[in-house]
């Protein structure tokens, strides 16, 4: 009994090769495809950016520098009479 390997994209899955032969068509609609046993060519691997230079930090502000936030007004709202 001869099997025979189908592929669909990453998937791959073995039938029996009368019945594939016998639901060619089928198969093919499906979109299932003899294997042809080569293996898969692997992706490259992409190479690292190389790190930036890190930009020098800003200095704190000194107390004679800060500035108070000011806080949101309050509204008063009126009370129905």
């Amino acid at each position: 009994m001869d099997m025979v390997k189908l592929v669909k994209g990453d998937r791959v899955i073995e039938r029996r090769k009368v019945d594939y032969e016998n639901n060619i068509n089928i198969w093919n609609l499906r979109g299932w495809k003899l294997d042809d046993g080569k293996p898969k060519a692997q992706p490259k691997p992409t190479p690292k950016p190389e790190p930036k230079a890190e930009k020098p930090k800003e200095e704190p502000k000194k107390d004679s520098e800060w500035v108070k936030e000011e806080a949101p007004k309050k509204t008063e709202t009126k009370k129905a009479e």
